[in-house]
């Protein structure tokens, strides 16, 4: 006995290009037209709410520090002015995707607090020497990690050091515009650039993901310094 019926396993339709305007007639082309890529997954509302509740304690930490005095009149009012902002001027969503890592967050806080003293010191001593005339420069320090949480991370924690002051930020090139003061040869552009991408090092290595922490072996691209003599 012999089965009459066709072979259903024949060779498939010929896919034609999305251009072809009778591709939307063939449902076999239809059928072996490769799937559209699916879209980003879009933050979760508990990542979203997680996210404001980290924002909201950072603004009251600065209000807090902006009034120099831990009382309940003053924490009251800075939950109140950062719910406003939240509210009223909201940020584009910035998902943390890394951990925290105490060691390194540790090995941060101590650097940068030796950091602070020593260029205190330094800042202080160019203030005082007689008859200097302290030359500043305009440097371009790309960073190996260009997520907007590292840029602006690694833009305030140079910027708290004093005698360097972030002037711009390249955001789609992952580059910083760093103004360091009191230049004297070339390798203090060299020795300035190199202490922005230590502290970016320690930032990632601290709250970065393994694959941004994977990131900091690939050497960044050598900007062009543009020096401003003062």
């Amino acid at each position: 006995m012999t089965d009459d019926r066709p072979d259903r396993r024949g060779p498939a339709p010929e896919a034609r290009p999305p251009d072809d305007p009778q591709a939307s007639h063939d449902p076999g082309a239809a059928r072996d037209a490769p799937a559209a890529e699916d879209p980003p997954a879009a933050v979760g509302r508990g990542g979203r709410r997680r996210d404001q509740a980290v924002a909201l304690g950072w603004l009251v930490a600065i209000w807090l520090l902006l009034w120099g005095d831990l009382s309940w009149g003053n924490l009251l009012g800075g939950l109140v002015v950062g719910a406003a902002v939240l509210i009223f001027f909201p940020l584009p969503p910035v998902t943390f995707g890394g951990r925290l890592r105490p060691g390194p967050l540790l090995v941060l806080a101590v650097t940068f607090v030796g950091e602070l003293v020593s260029a205190s010191v330094h800042v202080a001593a160019v203030a005082v020497r007689p008859g200097c005339r302290p030359r500043g420069a305009v440097i371009a320090a790309p960073l190996r990690v260009r997520t907007d949480l590292n840029l602006a991370l690694t833009a305030e924690l140079v910027s708290l050091v004093p005698g360097t002051l972030i002037l711009d930020v390249d955001r789609d090139r992952g580059v910083l515009y760093v103004h360091v003061l009191d230049v004297r040869r070339p390798e203090d552009l060299t020795a300035s650039r190199e202490r922005v991408l230590a502290a970016e090092r320690r930032i990632v290595r601290a709250v970065g993901s393994a694959e941004e922490v994977r990131q900091l072996g690939v050497e960044p691209v050598e900007p062009v310094d543009r020096r401003n003599p003062e």
